[in-house]
């Protein structure tokens, strides 16, 4: 059995062998198909059966993908388990756009982090101690739709109004749409649909095409 979530491709997906029962087990956009319970029910059910199980998660399964919980229910249930890495989408995307996310002189540390939290979590921005650090790279997990908001967020919090960030729609699909900007800049209909992901700071090194076709089309 395969439960894949909705961000898997079909691509993948058809790799599956030709008898394997593929029952997806996405939430997408705050509008779950099936609960996060209703998952580790399946999950057990056809392990306890004898079947062989495949939780099919897009990137790595570790960052923000639930896997606590469902190491959790995993363990709870007597089920043995095997975790797959997974290259998970900053990493990615930062290939795809050949960008570094670290670099000598600009970001000794990478900040993951998420503005999708679990219900009864009112914080839409990710929150630190203290100012941010100068020589960061900041990667935003399902920003969200409020752009706007969580640059002024971010810039509040002590974040250089000029820091360069690149919103990615659909990050290495084949509709990939990339947006470079900077906080002060983003606004939320400029960026594409979801999935999103944000790579925010002085490391991030992409050509602004918008301003060149701009460029361009004034001369």
């Amino acid at each position: 059995m395969i439960l894949p979530d909705d961000l898997v491709s079909e691509e993948i997906l058809s790799l599956a062998h030709v008898g394997a029962k593929i029952t997806p087990v996405g939430k997408r956009c705050g509008q779950p198909r099936i609960t996060q319970a209703e998952i580790h029910v399946l999950m057990l059910e056809a392990a306890h059966a004898g079947k062989s199980v495949l939780r099919l998660k897009s990137g790595d399964p570790l960052i923000f993908g639930r896997a606590g919980e469902e190491i959790a229910a995993l363990r709870e249930g007597g089920v043995p388990f095997e975790i797959v890495p997974g290259i998970t989408t900053a990493f990615a995307a930062a290939a795809r756009l050949k960008t570094p996310l670290t670099d000598r002189s600009a970001a000794s540390k990478l900040i993951l982090a998420t503005a999708h939290h679990a219900a009864g979590k009112l914080e839409l921005t990710p929150k630190w101690e203290g100012a941010f650090p100068d020589d960061a790279t900041l990667v935003i997990y399902m920003p969200g739709r409020k752009f706007r908001a969580l640059a002024d967020d971010l810039i509040a919090s002590g974040i250089d109004a000029a820091t360069p960030c690149v919103a990615i729609s659909k990050a290495t699909a084949s509709d990939e749409q990339v947006l470079t900007s900077t906080l002060a800049r983003i606004e939320d209909d400029d960026v594409g649909p979801a999935p999103v992901i944000l790579l925010i700071g002085y490391a991030i090194r992409v050509p602004d095409h918008s301003r060149v076709i701009q460029e361009l089309t004034t001369i």
